[in-house]
């Protein structure tokens, strides 16, 4: 009896899968994600947690080390794939299923690398990926979460037993690990660290703080003085470009003492997109600008969807995992053309239940306040400018215009490109999100690590925009 085989085919039975997905990814990434829910695949938020990695979008050759990393980092048994549009995802999962369950494909992996550090298998792959960054989730399956089978149940209490309770979500898990552990890595070359916050568990670093490393590549943290005017340590710690429920290709150069945010940077250089990149989400404003007949009630869907994408990640990063799921199923469903009959009466139990809930509201009040003065001085327009306040303000703003625009998604009417995109007025040389990355350093400067991945959450830049607009730049000359 061959164990090895058997166990090989044990895992990939129903393998865990990690979706990096790159800037003009956004379709292949929904298209994942629903392929994952209809084969009942369980998503991973990790490279520790992940049998399978599947890179979803066009290749990026700036994440290539990213991306390469990251695939260091999932443990044996192991496979890969790439689909670079969303048609080619069932047959990506599939054929890295059939890897993951070979042993053959298994000791080619395990087998020395190439003069160059290749590895063999690494021939058939454009690219692999990397995680890195901190803020990890609450895993789905150390919490009781309740609805995690889709059942949908009306409480007069939103709170009771919903599975988001204090101290079970994303700022709760972050915070204890960083006052546990500590460990962070640096790249001395600009590169990307990875710190698995769900597994506590720490990787070689690459290059120390001012040259130095310390045994087994941890690196040794600087002291710098802290808001009170004490002497503490400061870890360098990057985030992205592939952490789970992130916007895509974002790149940003925390330095932290303790757990909380000391400065913010944002990675200035853009991230290469070799072909052309059109923004999922602003489609429809794209072809009304060029001249095509749209309906104001395509916008209005596309809109509404685009929320729910943007609502359900931050259900996630709080750590609300079963609500997260129905918001991203009704997206499905709004994108597939489900008619607005079918769909009111779900929505509004989600918006009546996520506007409810105390528990959510408390884990993210006060945090990442952006007033409407500040979102007219950044440029910023859209629902974080309408919102006018803190995440809750966001998410409930979010949820005003999905109640909305469900009332119009039969519309008729021409679409007027001037209309509001999800993100904001749409500006094809100056796109919504551009505004809204500028805004995080200001944001994240004095926040908890948690409450970082948050704000990031809350404000949902789309990187596809940015992407569109420098590929266009550099067409021009």
């Amino acid at each position: 009896m061959d164990l090895t085989a058997t166990m090989l085919r044990a895992a990939a039975a129903r393998p865990r899968v990690l979706v990096a997905s790159t800037p003009g990814g956004t379709a292949v990434r929904l298209a994942a994600e629903r392929h994952l829910r209809l084969r009942d695949w369980p998503p991973a938020t990790t490279p520790a947690q992940a049998d399978l990695l599947l890179v979803a979008g066009p290749i990026c050759p700036d994440l290539h080390t990213a991306l390469e990393r990251l695939w260091q980092d999932l443990p044996a048994p192991r496979a890969r794939a790439h689909a670079r549009i969303a048609d080619e995802v069932p047959a990506a999962l599939d054929a890295a299923r059939a890897r993951l369950a070979s042993s053959a494909a298994q000791r080619e992996q395990a087998s020395p690398p190439e003069p160059g550090g290749r590895p063999p298998h690494d021939h058939h792959h454009e690219q692999s990926a990397e995680q890195d960054g901190t803020g990890g989730r609450a895993s789905p399956e150390k919490a009781p979460w309740d609805g995690e089978h889709g059942e949908e149940t009306e409480d007069p209490d939103p709170d009771r037993d919903n599975g988001l309770h204090a101290g079970s979500g994303d700022a709760h898990s972050s915070q204890e690990h960083h006052g546990k552990h500590g460990k962070e890595e640096k790249r001395g070359d600009g590169g990307d660290a990875h710190e698995d916050h769900q597994d506590h568990s720490g990787h070689g670093g690459h290059a120390g703080h001012g040259g130095m490393e310390m045994p087994g590549g941890l690196p040794m943290a600087e002291q710098g003085e802290d808001r009170d005017g004490l002497t503490l340590d400061q870890l360098h710690v990057p985030l992205g470009p592939f952490l789970a429920d992130w916007p895509a290709g974002l790149r940003l150069r925390l330095v932290l003492q303790g757990d909380v945010v000391q400065a913010a940077d944002l990675d200035e250089a853009p991230v290469l997109v070799p072909r052309p990149v059109e923004p999922f989400w602003a489609q429809p404003w794209l072809r009304a600008a060029a001249g095509e007949a749209v309906s104001s009630g395509e916008a209005a869907r596309r809109r509404t969807a685009s929320h729910l994408d943007s609502l359900g990640r931050l259900l996630a990063v709080a750590g609300w995992p079963a609500e997260a799921t129905k918001a991203h199923r009704l997206r499905d469903d709004l994108l597939d053309g489900a008619p607005a009959a079918a769909l009111a009466p779900r929505l509004e139990r989600l918006a009546r239940r996520i506007g409810r809930s105390r528990t959510l509201f408390w884990l993210t009040r006060g945090i990442g306040v952006v007033t409407a003065q500040d979102a007219q001085a950044a440029g910023v327009s859209g629902p974080a400018a309408r919102a006018g306040g803190d995440v809750p303000a966001r998410y409930r703003q979010w949820l005003t215009d999905i109640r909305h625009d469900m009332a119009r998604l039969d519309d008729p009417s021409p679409l007027d490109p001037a209309q509001e995109s999800p993100r904001g007025r749409w500006d094809a040389q100056q796109p919504p999100s551009a505004a809204l990355v500028a805004l995080l350093p200001r944001l994240l400067d004095g926040a908890e690590l948690a409450a970082a991945r948050m704000i990031v959450a809350s404000l949902d830049p789309d990187l596809d925009e940015l992407a569109a607009c420098f590929a266009e730049v550099t067409a021009r000359g």
